[in-house]
């Protein structure tokens, strides 16, 4: 299965909320309290649902079910500009009890729909491991231009290009810094440092 970059980013985004989220300062795992406490702030919460989603869909923890697999497994090779419709993917699963009014709050929201596409998403990638074979699909344009350059920077064996390389222009400046922390010492009367 291949993961669109989309959902990967937002897969580490929502990781990383839930991480802070699960631990307090003295390190006692906090995370139900948390999450609590977050479910009733959700009429704030729901402002940032389109820019920060993963701020938001840590109040749908566990909230899903996946009954149809497969269709997630789809669903999370699509990059943001070519989800499916709230109404296509919630076949493939059954939202808990204690979330049906949340949801329905979301779903009165302009982007509520798109926004619970993407929370059953990165639930769904929570709840299994990232695998080698987990990784963005590329565009084969993309691919092709990578492989282009990668075959340049491969060829071009000389010199001039070893020194257009960000690391050889930091030993460059710092060659040339020394040489003319030399050039100065000599002129205060110094022996050259050579």
């Amino acid at each position: 299965m291949h993961i669109s970059s989309f959902f990967l980013e937002l897969r580490s985004a929502y990781q990383a909320e839930l991480d802070d989220l699960t631990f307090d300062s003295e390190g006692r795992n906090v995370l139900r309290k948390r999450l609590t406490e977050k479910r009733e702030e959700l009429s704030f919460l729901l402002q940032l649902m389109d820019l920060h989603p993963e701020m938001v869909v840590v109040v749908l923890h566990q909230a899903f079910k996946f009954t149809v697999p497969t269709v997630m497994d789809h669903f999370l090779t699509r990059q943001d500009d070519e989800l499916l419709a709230w109404g296509k993917l919630q076949h493939a699963l059954k939202i808990e009890a204690w979330a049906q009014p949340i949801v329905a709050q979301i779903l009165q929201e302009p982007m509520g729909e798109w926004f619970m596409s993407v929370a059953a998403a990165l639930e769904y990638m929570h709840s299994k491991p990232l695998s080698a074979d987990n990784r963005p699909a590329v565009n084969k344009d993309d691919a092709d231009k990578d492989e282009h350059n990668e075959s340049l920077s491969h060829s071009e064996g000389s010199d001039d290009h070893r020194e257009a390389t960000a690391e050889d222009g930091d030993e460059a400046d710092a060659l040339a810094r020394e040489e003319a922390g030399n050039d100065w010492l000599a002129a205060q009367g110094f022996d050259r440092k050579d």
